[in-house]
């Protein structure tokens, strides 16, 4: 594109900054992306102040064949910026189409200063304002791009967050650990289990392990084969593997499916399977007698 096609445009980004950028910000606050519930004063205008001058940047610098291809190398500040006040709206709980919305915001006050310099001049100003509007499409299209990649990102962090806190291996005695499963077990989450589980061995020298199903929802044949290749593994590391909370429903549905347990041991509380853990590692257990049960 011709030097001077843009140049109204980047004449009025330089001599009224501070105009366009209370417009901008009065306009996006009458078409809903303003956030001050979220935001204080002070922050809307720093961020809209560091977004405007980066937009003015790469204006200036963008390729004259009047591509806004915001990958090239004269949108690197504006990228920078843009990714630092995404993260910062995605941790607070701005939506995509409200990052969007304030960014096409700026079209207004621009289009209206620019308009005032071009009235005399029709052919000129219809040309400057389609430009600057695909520059500015391209700007909001490229902040939701980044703004859905930064919200994928925080989804996948709180993603395995929920998977470590549904998969917590605890050590019940010394050489003892027990994995209390609650809910349901998919591949995925199978694959979670079994990489924590064996990390927990190695590093706490376990020597029995109890999968704990109780809180698990339903067990078919995916669950049950899943169960049967971590018992595989923490065998393959030197453990031994009981699974408890096996219930005579969960029992039943097993038989019918033909699973064979094999070598698994299974105890149908976690009651039962730590007592049986416990005599493994050399724990002597003496039973309570029913005066002393009762507190007499």
């Amino acid at each position: 594109m011709p030097d001077e096609i843009l140049e109204t445009t980047l004449e009025v980004l330089k001599e009224d900054a501070e105009g366009i950028l209370a417009a901008w910000i009065e306009q996006a606050d009458e078409d809903g992306a303003k956030r001050i519930d979220l935001f204080s004063e002070k922050e809307e205008r720093d961020q809209a102040a560091s977004l405007l001058r980066s937009f003015r940047l790469g204006v200036r610098d963008a390729s004259k064949e009047g591509e806004f291809d915001l990958q090239d190398e004269s949108w690197a500040d504006l990228r920078g910026i843009l990714a630092e006040i995404t993260h910062e709206r995605v941790e607070r709980g701005v939506l995509p189409g409200e990052m969007a919305a304030l960014i096409l915001a700026l079209k207004t006050p621009l289009f209206e200063r620019v308009t005032e310099k071009l009235e005399k001049d029709p052919e000129r100003l219809i040309e400057e304002v389609l430009l600057v509007s695909k520059a500015i499409d391209a700007f909001a299209i490229y902040s939701n791009e980044v703004f859905i990649a930064e919200r994928e990102q925080v989804i996948e962090r709180q993603r395995d967050e929920m998977m470590e806190l549904s998969t917590p291996v605890v050590e019940l005695w010394d050489k003892v650990l027990t994995l209390p499963l609650i809910g349901t077990l998919d591949s995925l989450r199978a694959q979670e289990v079994m990489e924590s589980l064996l990390q927990a061995i190695v590093e706490r020298q376990a020597e029995v392990v109890i999968v704990d199903i109780t809180g698990v929802k339903t067990v078919d044949t995916q669950v049950a084969q899943h169960l049967l290749r971590t018992a595989a593994a923490v065998r393959l590391m030197g453990a031994r593997c009981i699974i408890s909370g096996i219930s005579p429903k969960i029992a039943q549905t097993m038989v019918e499916l033909g699973v064979d347990v094999g070598e698994v041991r299974t105890r149908s509380s976690l009651r039962s399977a730590l007592m049986d853990a416990l005599t493994s590692v050399g724990v002597a257990i003496r039973p309570i007698d029913d005066d002393k049960r009762s507190g007499k």
